[in-house]
């Protein structure tokens, strides 16, 4: 099936934009180009000298060819990407595949496009932390949307599964809210604020005034009122970080355990997928934040979302019948 196979290309794609844009972000390379969409008015970063000498006369500031390289990648495998989700969005229109609803077949278009917006933002409000962290969510909404109607696709699990989406749901919350904080600890650069404790302790002590480095209407390296932003500011979104790890923690655990009940194949591979996020953020913070395993947080982040919005889309949508109950309590008896 044509939809099937564009639809698996779009989702490894996503996947791959959203590792290449942590692999920019984090080395530091979302400045490398000062304009938008081109690069110092080119539609390639300048790399010959008489290209960087005019850039510098027209933009001011060193030119620094790798990092514009390394953005520019970034946008063109992003422009790729809007014309996959076109694509898919008008073959899934035509065909309209049974349980995939037409909301779910549009709002991929609209959000690439909120994403372009985005990332012209990015660069204009120069790493405003609330627009990068929006961007970095944005691509990981759009990527839940695409295996949300991969799930849709796929055959659905037996109406024993009902009460998963509960399970599930409340692990996509928290997981959210934990992406959300990890992106502000990586656009606030703060993923080495703390080194002493888990909670950061040592850092915060005696510090009032932390939530300032929540507050979404300030500029990188910055407080509202313009005062730079203290160790503890950058201490304070660690901590937070590493208590929202936790909470996702027990609830995706809890979620593996439901799974397990039902004697679940995804119980296995979902369990190995947290396993590896947490063995990341840890050794993160062990080995100070290498670009490698920092990248690859990212990535592990992704992949648990895009595997319980899975689990969650192929779950009946049907209410929990008493046929359903009979048939979940057999499960439970037979294990």
């Amino acid at each position: 099936m044509m939809i099937r196979a564009l639809l698996l290309l779009t989702i490894l794609w996503t996947f791959t934009l959203i590792m290449l844009g942590a692999y920019v972000r984090l080395s530091d390379a979302g400045l490398g180009c000062p304009d938008w969409p081109g690069c110092y008015g080119q539609l390639t970063a300048p790399d010959e000298p008489h290209e960087m000498t005019r850039a510098e006369q027209t933009f001011g500031g060193e030119v620094h060819a790798g990092k514009g390289s390394k953005e520019m990648l970034h946008r063109y495998v992003a422009a790729g990407l809007g014309v996959l989700v076109l694509a898919l969005a008008i073959l899934s229109w035509r065909q309209r595949p049974e349980r995939l609803p037409r909301w779910l077949i549009v709002l991929p278009v609209l959000l690439i496009v909120f994403q372009a917006l985005l990332g012209m933002w990015t660069v204009t409000l120069k790493l405003m932390p609330a627009v990068v962290t929006a961007h970095l969510l944005g691509g990981m909404s759009l990527l839940a949307l695409l295996v949300a109607m991969a799930g849709r696709i796929a055959t659905p699990l037996p109406a024993a599964f009902a009460e998963v989406r509960s399970a599930c749901y409340l692990a996509l919350l928290l997981l959210t809210g934990q992406i959300i904080l990890g992106g502000w600890v990586s656009t606030n650069y703060a993923g080495l604020a703390c080194s002493t404790s888990v909670f950061c302790q040592n850092e915060l002590a005696g510090h009032s005034g932390v939530w300032e480095a929540f507050r979404p209407d300030r500029l990188l390296g910055q407080t509202a009122d313009g005062v730079s932003l203290s160790l503890a500011h950058l201490a304070a979104i660690q901590s937070l970080h590493r208590l929202g790890a936790m909470l996702v923690l027990l609830v995706i655990g809890r979620l593996i355990y439901v799974l397990h009940q039902r004697s679940s194949r995804l119980a296995l591979p979902l369990a190995a997928a947290l396993l590896l996020q947490i063995g990341l953020g840890i050794s993160n913070v062990l080995y100070s934040l290498p670009l490698p395993l920092a990248v690859a947080h990212n990535g592990g982040a992704a992949l648990l979302l895009a595997m319980i919005v899975f689990i969650a889309a192929r779950v009946p949508a049907a209410q929990y019948t008493a046929t359903a109950r009979l048939e979940a309590a057999w499960v439970r008896s037979s294990i």
